[in-house]
């Protein structure tokens, strides 16, 4: 328990050394899952390893209102979310941005790693609605203004910030530290392995709400939606998986084995 439990409080600087394995057309050589299956580590760090080979796109013109080609989401991301075999493995709907949900998945995770000896325990945030705000870079917030739709609770991402001074070296009876409330936020909970999935549905959908709020006659009106998306889309904060649809591959990670929990 201690080795496997310390191995995953330093598991997030495991990719910091892995090459990225991708051609300019987006495709992963066949042999990624081999190279990082060869690691001697747990279930969860080998997942890591792996994610961080899977190749992500992340330089789109235009994308459809409806994907349907593989090209244009994390498809080989998703099928090793989907394919990971350990028992213990959960995933969150969040669709309200100011919800509880940072504060309960970091529960959850605290629960099953330390209280429950599953250190191998993998967690999935599914967003899609205003809650897939969160899932967007600083840069994107500034450009697209993106605190007039989250509300006047944020004026910026918080949600990506760790805490001042938090780590993972921190005692884990220590409110204030990094496994207290805190410090309820994505990067702590990527850190510690959790995985969050972005919705292609969601991103379009944010991009027709960001026309209709600017107007008729604004340069953001004309530009067409596909576009507008596609930057947003560019715009993901690291490691995320993105998927067609959120709430379309809320079944295949059921039928995969994930408990399901609605976040709110």
């Amino acid at each position: 328990m201690i080795e496997s439990t310390s191995r995953r409080l330093a598991f997030g600087r495991i990719g910091g050394t892995l090459a990225f394995v991708a051609t300019a057309a987006g495709v992963a050589e066949p042999s990624l899952a081999a190279q990082a299956g060869s690691s001697a580590a747990g279930a969860l760090s080998r997942l890591a390893q792996q994610l961080k080979l899977a190749p992500r796109r992340r330089q789109f013109k235009s994308v459809p209102f409806m994907v349907t080609r593989s090209e244009d989401w994390d498809e080989q991301a998703a099928r090793l979310l989907l394919g990971y075999a350990d028992r213990s493995k959960q995933v969150w709907e969040n669709t309200d941005l100011g919800a509880a949900w940072p504060n309960l998945m970091r529960e959850a995770l605290n629960g099953e790693v330390f209280a429950h000896s599953n250190p191998e325990f993998l967690q999935v945030g599914a967003m899609h609605g205003l809650a897939h705000l969160a899932l967007f870079s600083d840069d994107a917030w500034t450009h697209y203004r993106l605190s007039e739709l989250a509300g006047p609770t944020f004026a910026s991402n918080t949600l990506i910030r760790e805490k001042l001074g938090a780590s993972t070296a921190d005692d884990l009876q220590d409110v204030a530290g990094f496994y207290g409330p805190d410090n309820d936020n994505i990067v702590s909970l990527q850190k510690r392995g959790a995985v969050f999935v972005a919705c292609h549905d969601s991103i379009y959908a944010i991009a027709r709400k960001l026309q209709q709020a600017a107007g008729a006659d604004t340069e953001l009106a004309e530009t067409p939606t596909g576009e507008i998306a596609a930057d947003l889309t560019n715009r993901l904060v690291p490691d995320c998986v993105l998927v067609p649809s959120v709430v379309a591959f809320l079944v295949e990670l059921q039928k995969a084995g994930f408990t399901y929990v609605k976040g709110s």
